[in-house]
């Protein structure tokens, strides 16, 4: 019997010393001298008209880091709003917003809340889908917009669904990559043995602590091996927001605060979607099964088309040509004005 007891000192002490080295991996992997944020408030403020790259954007809600384009304009032309998901930033877009301002369009992709080191609350219910939905319209009122086109890839199609359903009538098109309208999902959740397997990694993310020592462990080496395949560039900017102190729990708290996407409380309890939408999914995507994606004609009451394409998580990385001109496309179809504005660079002075 005494034996047993030492064997199980013995697992115990093992088990100590592993979370004692994963933690000491972690943290030496940290940026305790917060450059990324110091960064960040050496950015100029967005001024229309003036400012196009990497800007803050103020709001009442606080200051947003930002990539826009197609502001060096004398005139107002259509405003697109490029949503990031997990565990990427607005750089996810780099490859879609040059084409867009190209195109004639203003555009906006910011960092969402948690990612912004401005805008970066400690308590998990400051990360609800409702909470991070105001923050998109605070952005873009910010940018001067009222009404715009959307397009959103993971959560942030998660929080473009939500202002969807929310906001119908500031919202032109909406495009929403890799995941489903948000009773669809939950209903492929709940009811779909291969959703639920590739949801399963949901248990980890909202475990304390637990995802961030994991993900920051040996300089993020599997935060690099999530995001297998971006280019130095983008890996760069999300080693940079996440080796700062409190950014992985931040952008994990998305998890924490809300398992499944829920509507808004209102009028549209049923879900109903008449936001011109098309919806790009991979059929290789770890995260996301093909049951979701079929469940959703039960909520598009409004011109709706589906993509598939061969393709991971990653659309925009994975098959760039094959995501940037169906998107182009559906916006321009959903805005016949746009064929009046004239492309960058191409401005009366």
């Amino acid at each position: 019997m005494k034996y047993i007891g030492y064997f199980a000192v013995g697992l115990v002490a093992l088990l100590v010393v592993g979370i004692v080295t994963l933690w000491g991996g972690a943290r030496m992997a940290l940026d305790e001298t917060y450059a990324h944020t110091k960064a960040t408030a050496q950015l100029p403020f967005f001024a229309d008209k003036q400012a196009d790259g990497i800007v803050r954007i103020a709001t009442a809600r606080g200051d947003f880091r930002a990539r826009v384009a197609g502001f060096k304009s004398n005139v107002d032309r259509p405003l697109v709003v490029l949503l990031h998901g997990f565990p990427t930033t607005s750089v996810m877009w780099v490859d879609l917003i040059a084409p867009l301002a190209s195109a004639g369009y203003r555009v906006v992709a910011f960092d969402q809340r948690g990612y912004s080191p401005e805008i970066r609350p400690e308590a998990v219910n400051e990360y609800v889908v409702p909470r991070l939905v105001e923050d998109l319209f605070a952005v873009v009122e910010s940018v001067g917009g009222v009404q715009f086109h959307l397009v959103g890839h993971d959560w942030g199609a998660g929080v473009g669904w939500g202002a969807v359903l929310a906001n119908p009538d500031r919202i032109l098109s909406w495009t929403p990559l890799s995941i489903a309208h948000p009773l669809a999902f939950q209903s492929a959740l709940e009811t779909d043995p291969e959703q639920q397997s590739k949801s399963a990694y949901f248990a980890l993310f909202v475990t304390p602590s637990v995802p961030e020592i994991l993900f920051a462990f040996n300089s993020f080496s599997m935060l690099r091996d999530v995001l297998d395949g971006m280019s130095p560039e983008k890996m760069q900017e999300y080693i940079d927001v996440f080796s700062e102190p409190g950014a992985l729990t931040a952008a994990l708290n998305w998890y924490r605060a809300s398992f499944a996407m829920q509507p808004p409380d209102g009028e549209n309890q049923n879900g109903d979607v008449f936001v011109p939408t098309l919806f790009i999914w991979g059929n290789q995507d770890t995260a996301v099964g093909r049951k979701g994606t079929e469940l959703m004609a039960d909520y598009m009451q409004g011109p709706y088309s589906i993509l598939e394409l061969d393709a991971g998580h990653w659309l925009l990385s994975e098959k760039p040509e094959q995501v940037i001109e169906p998107v182009l496309a559906h916006i321009k179809r959903n805005d016949p004005s746009a064929t009046q504005w004239p492309a960058e660079g191409q401005e009366n002075s």
